[in-house]
């Protein structure tokens, strides 16, 4: 092959687009991009319900949304499905949530002062710094779930399962814990001041 020949190939692969291994090389790695895209865009409409304060939307199927610091205070999520939705800094105060399964749901620093979650699966659930004083929780099971730190006092946890649950730091003074289930729960600097526990299996009996 003659230099000139070789000289014309070289030049007709530089012109060409960019295939193969140099194409790779060129592009964005696609896992670094979903990575540093940031979080999925919150929605305020779903299957025809606005997620807006005070919204009637009994049994919504809203698993594994962005739901972070959205206003649903008031709202009637009786029965919904939010398991492993992002419920972080969510204003939830006085919501309806009874029957609701929250399993895996992060509701970090979330505010569910007077809500309502009696009968309501909250496995696994992260209420991390959470604020719920006054809340209901009444047969709930929060089997495993992490309420480190919780400021819930006056919170209603009678017959709820807290078994293997993260209560360390919590403040649950005049909480109603009778009947409920508290087997291998840590409760290191918990506070149960004036907590009834009538009942309570596992329960602290050092209050």
């Amino acid at each position: 092959m003659t230099a000139t020949l070789r000289a014309l190939l070289l030049l007709t692969t530089l012109a060409l687009p960019a295939t193969g291994a140099l194409a790779l090389a060129t592009e964005p790695d696609s896992t670094e991009a979903l990575v540093g895209g940031g979080e999925e865009e919150r929605p305020t409409e779903v299957a025809g319900c606005k997620l807006v304060a005070k919204t009637v939307c009994p049994n919504l199927d809203l698993r594994h949304r962005n739901l972070r610091s959205v206003d649903l205070g008031g709202a009637d999520l009786r029965g919904a499905n939010l398991m492993r939705a992002d419920l972080r800094h969510a204003d939830l105060r006085g919501a309806d949530l009874r029957g609701a399964i929250l399993d895996g749901a992060d509701l970090r620093t979330a505010f569910l002062q007077g809500a309502k979650l009696d009968g309501a699966r909250l496995r696994g659930a992260n209420l991390e710094q959470a604020r719920a004083t006054g809340a209901t929780m009444t047969g709930a099971d929060l089997t495993a779930a992490n309420l480190e730190a919780i400021k819930a006092d006056k919170i209603n946890l009678s017959g709820a399962n807290l078994e293997g649950a993260d209560l360390q730091e919590a403040k649950l003074a005049s909480s109603n814990l009778s009947n409920a289930v508290m087997d291998g729960t840590k409760i290191r600097f918990a506070i149960f001041q004036d907590a009834l526990m009538t009942g309570c299996r596992g329960c602290p009996t050092d209050w």
